[in-house]
């Protein structure tokens, strides 16, 4: 593992000059809430004129995909649903691989179970097989005790992602790992497996997406544990960019260190 620190803005290796696609964060990297970070757009349009590909590969679950290419839209940049990436997605691929025909308990927003259901898992509340939890923006006391109630029964118990908190404009709110925690406190068990950044599953379904080998990939987002940790653990290159929660103070005393670091994404246009 890499001990020192890459320098801020620079690609004195010319490692950005043989990535073949780009694998975004989206919150914190590509925009925060509805407003883009400065110089993104412009980004992704350098990448393009440079013949090279990106996709969006994001942990947040509460949303699918139609869901973010409408926002995009919205935002000023028309993509197709190709080019987005989830937790929930990759989940959905774990399970058909692994549980197939498995009835499902998924603690998650009304968008997911959609996703869910259109792509053929069978959910339900009552006597689940398998349970799912993601980052679920709908969460009330009475999925609380369900979930908690199944996962305290031993049922199989994955999760779509870990993250503690998700950015936003006004701050940070908590994310699927602050489920994990409530979760552990009542029924004593964390996952069994969690499928998004910073694990192998989601990187395996990524690649199946891009059809690109991993040393041709670039990771690039906002948070050491999951971004970073993801490009750095499978192969990819992993690029820190710091709009959003990483500080430089976290860097420095992180075990997990990125082969670049920039400011922002805008940064890294002028070595593409």
């Amino acid at each position: 593992m890499q001990t020192q620190l890459p320098e801020l803005n620079r690609d004195r290796e010319g490692i950005l000059s043989r990535v073949k696609c780009f694998a975004l964060d989206m919150d914190g990297t590509i925009y925060l809430g509805d407003k883009w970070i400065d110089g993104a757009k412009e980004f992704l349009e350098r990448v393009e004129a440079s013949g090279r590909n990106y996709v969006f590969v994001t942990n947040n679950s509460s949303k699918n995909a139609a869901v973010y290419v409408e926002k995009l839209a919205r935002m000023g940049l028309f993509v197709g649903e190709e080019k987005i990436v989830t937790s929930g997605q990759a989940t959905i691929y774990y399970l058909k691989r692994h549980f197939p025909g498995r009835k499902v308990f998924l603690l998650g927003n009304e968008l997911l179970q959609e996703e869910f259901r259109q792509a053929g898992i069978a959910l339900t509340d009552q006597n689940p097989e398998v349970v799912v939890t993601a980052f679920d923006t709908s969460l009330d006391y009475r999925k609380m005790c369900k979930v908690c109630d199944f996962v305290r029964a031993g049922l199989p118990y994955l999760a779509t992602h870990p993250d503690y908190n998700c950015p936003t404009e006004d701050g940070f709110i908590p994310d699927a790992g602050a489920i994990h925690a409530f979760i552990h406190a009542s029924a004593f068990r964390y996952p069994d497996r969690i499928i998004g950044k910073p694990n192998e599953d989601i990187i395996e379904y990524l690649t199946t997406r891009v059809n690109t080998e991993r040393s041709d990939i670039a990771m690039v987002g906002d948070r050491l544990y999951t971004d970073i940790a993801a490009g750095r653990n499978h192969g990819l290159k992993s690029v820190l960019v710091l709009s959003g929660e990483a500080t430089m103070e976290e860097l420095k005393t992180s075990e997990v260190k990125p082969h670049l670091l920039f400011s922002s994404v805008r940064e890294i246009g002028s070595f593409l």
